[in-house]
């Protein structure tokens, strides 16, 4: 279900590219929004997005609310990652030993 909402919240390019930015370090709201042409509570609800899928965490400053990457929001992402791209260098490494055995037997079928 967390990897569901993960992806589902990575669907939208605008919520990809906070976590670029937060992937640089921690910033607020306002901060943010500052390079998009859309409004502070437009952001604001794309971070709630973010928060519900647990890819980000905010914490009260004052009257600032910042937000960062919550790596164990990202944990089973990477881990699903991961697996796949185990399984896809199995299949290539497999595919690599079928294309060796092609050549060769092309080698030796020649005169």
């Amino acid at each position: 279900m967390q990897l569901d909402m993960a992806f589902a919240a990575l669907a939208d390019p605008t919520r990809r590219a906070l976590l670029a930015r937060l992937a640089l370090g921690e910033a607020t709201v306002m901060e943010l929004a500052q390079p998009f042409a859309v409004t502070q509570p437009a952001i604001s609800r794309h971070l709630k997005v973010l928060e519900g899928a647990g890819l980000i965490e905010r914490r009260v400053e004052g009257t600032k609310r910042p937000c960062r990457l919550s790596p164990a929001g990202l944990a089973p992402l990477e881990a699903w990652m991961e697996q796949l791209r185990r399984s896809m260098t199995a299949n290539y490494d497999r595919l690599d030993g079928v294309l060796a055995e092609m050549t060769q037997a092309k080698k030796d079928d020649m005169p």
